[in-house]
């Protein structure tokens, strides 16, 4: 099991539970994760790696347990001196801590780059188009991809796509910021500089980051802290040194050795 973590954490998720009939995704999960803290899920297929974050995005609704960012409640709100679930108004003001970026960019095709950064902002936080472009310019341009702000994504690499789509999740100026399998769609040579502009912003944000991955490589070299979720639980969580070189748990080092033979 993870390690507790002292300060309040950025996020907890409390003894949570994820059911789809009788196929639970979720075994209450418990895990802490610290502000600034950037954190990989691995695990096998099926483990509900990325159902966390989709519950974390409230894309799905919890069964059981409790997620909270800042101590607060997520998808809960206090109630007659309990919890009850939360109304529209409260979702609302949690949804814009976290931000998401998905395995398959999920642009929209008819917008510019610039366009994809602009729509939420304006639309959601009802910021003015002024204030909205000199944002989205300086994210662009933070990501490297200034220069691709006119063109639609049909003109843009997998690697410029990718980043395009950090910069539009960043413009919602998010505390948390949750990555599925940002790599996996991306050649090779182009994963190092997705990671070298995930770490950049990491600390020039002091983003939250949460990020489920499958690339090994990836996950030893950027994060804080490796968590291997089995069968909807935490198996073991620690250092990516610890957690690649000497596992404690066996069904991470079976994980480990089939994954990297596979690789």
């Amino acid at each position: 099991m993870p390690e507790p973590i002292a300060a309040q954490p950025k996020v907890r998720l409390d003894r949570v539970t994820k059911r789809y009939g009788d196929l639970v995704v979720l075994d209450q999960l418990s895990m802490d994760v610290a502000p600034n803290e950037m954190i990989s899920i691995i695990g096998p297929s099926g483990s509900g790696k990325t159902t966390i974050l989709r519950l974390l995005m409230t894309l799905e609704q919890v069964t059981d347990g409790i997620i909270s960012i800042d101590g607060e409640p997520l998808t809960h709100m206090p109630k007659n001196g309990g919890l009850a679930p939360a109304n529209r108004a409260h979702l609302r003001r949690m949804r814009t801590k976290i931000g998401m970026c998905f395995q398959h960019f999920n642009l929209f095709p008819h917008m510019t780059a610039l366009q994809n950064c602009i729509e939420g902002p304006i639309q959601v936080l009802g910021m003015s188009k002024v204030e909205a472009t000199a944002r989205a310019m300086d994210l662009l341009a933070m990501v490297g991809l200034e220069e691709k702000a006119g063109e639609h994504p049909v003109r843009l690499s997998g690697g410029q796509k990718q980043r395009v789509a950090i910069a539009r999740a960043l413009a919602m100026r998010p505390e948390v910021l949750l990555l599925d399998e940002v790599t996996s769609a991306l050649d090779p040579e182009v994963i190092g500089e997705v990671l070298q502009v995930i770490r950049g912003l990491n600390k020039k944000y002091d983003l939250t980051i949460l990020m489920v991955t499958h690339q090994m490589g990836f996950a030893k070299e950027i994060s804080d802290r490796v968590v291997f979720i089995y069968e909807g639980k935490v198996e073991e969580a620690g250092a990516p040194d610890q957690i690649f070189g000497d596992p404690t748990s066996e069904r991470t080092r079976q994980f480990l050795s089939a994954v990297l033979e596979a690789g």
